[in-house]
């Protein structure tokens, strides 16, 4: 008996219709049950710009109703971020995600110690399951002379990917950064003009580069002001709730009127120092904090804070990444966005 014979129907002796190849259908069948153009399917099936998210669904939602469904291989991005518990982290991850999933890529975060063994094996791990990009979201990008085996292992495979705030001295890739150069000009203008003249910096790490930019701008700004005695206000500490107070606490010694934090989480740890030490909140001392939420309005005082413009940094993500997976050039100079400050409660006028 000949296997036509055995199974008339061709389902392959399975007793199913067997599932369309990717490439059996016409182009115009899907585009009929859609309704919409050909074009316009072929714009969804190799994921470029320029179709309406709603539009984007009906031609899925055709795909899916002729047995043409997507694979997650070549479609996951991954986003290697030091941790989620600080909000700006999880929300810069929630908006690319956002941004990415009208184009049918799908993130998977994770998060790492910037440099550490274990985003190597992210990476390593990742890799063979085929992901179509990656993200160094203040990760090891970040870091000034660290292992750079995660980021050529992307290449060694040709795997597309990007850097936000810090870029790879080895590597010519697209680099996404918040001014930290204009982030800390806000802040000492905005304190300057509130009559503050000992302003103290708790900054990051030394060898991470967006507190030496931060640094740096901090060191422009006060000298712009003639403020020359700026670099024995600049205190480097870890970004957390107790580097900034151990930070805080060398500064307020100092006899300084005014703090600029490196990250919100810096800022708060300045504001348990200044209580400690039974001062107050801006009536003894201002602080200024860096990155900005929401939940800064419920702090008491509610946080004045430079924010980062969030919104902006995953829409270049999203673009950037859509470009180089469609394996067309893009520019590699590093992007530098604008920050933005949000002036609250925890800055007044200086003491007399």
């Amino acid at each position: 008996m000949s296997d036509s014979a055995a199974d008339p129907k061709g389902t392959g002796g399975t007793g199913k219709k067997p599932r369309s190849p990717a490439g059996s259908m016409k182009l115009a069948e899907i585009a009929a049950i859609a309704g919409v153009s050909e074009a316009t399917v072929s714009r969804v099936l190799n994921r470029k710009y320029g179709v309406a998210q709603r539009t984007r669904e009906q031609v899925e939602e055709a795909l899916r109703a002729v047995g043409y469904e997507r694979g997650t291989k070549g479609e996951v991005v991954l986003i290697l971020v030091p941790g989620l518990n600080e909000a700006f982290f999880a929300d810069v991850c929630d908006a690319i995600e956002r941004a990415l999933s009208p184009q049918s890529l799908r993130a998977v975060i994770c998060p790492v110690y910037p440099g550490s063994v274990f985003e190597r094996d992210y990476v390593e791990a990742l890799m063979d399951m085929g992901i179509a990009a990656a993200v160094f979201l203040s990760s090891s990008n970040t870091m000034r002379n660290s292992d750079p085996v995660a980021h050529q292992l992307l290449e060694s495979r040709g795997i597309p990917y990007i850097s936000v705030n810090g870029g790879f001295a080895d590597s010519a890739v697209p680099v996404v950064s918040t001014d930290d150069w204009q982030a800390a000009e806000l802040s000492v203008a905005h304190l300057y003009d509130l009559g503050h003249r000992r302003i103290g910096l708790t900054a990051g790490p030394v060898g991470n580069i967006p507190a030496d930019r931060r640094v740096e701008g901090f060191l422009n700004a006060m000298d712009a002001r003639g403020l020359s005695d700026a670099e024995d206000l600049v205190v480097r500490h870890f970004y957390s709730l107790e580097g900034g107070r151990h930070a805080a606490d060398e500064l307020l010694s100092l006899g300084v009127t005014a703090i600029i934090a490196s990250s919100d989480d810096m800022a708060l740890g300045a504001y348990r120092a200044i209580t400690r030490r039974g001062l107050r909140v801006p009536e003894d001392v201002s602080v200024i904090g860096y990155n900005d939420s929401y939940m800064l309005e419920f702090t008491d005082p509610a946080l004045t804070s430079v924010r980062q413009p969030i919104e902006r940094i995953a829409d270049f993500c999203a673009r950037t990444l859509m470009t180089m997976v469609q394996n067309r050039p893009v520019h590699t100079d590093e992007v530098l966005v604008e920050p933005e400050l949000r002036v609250r409660a925890s800055t007044a006028v200086a003491r007399e």
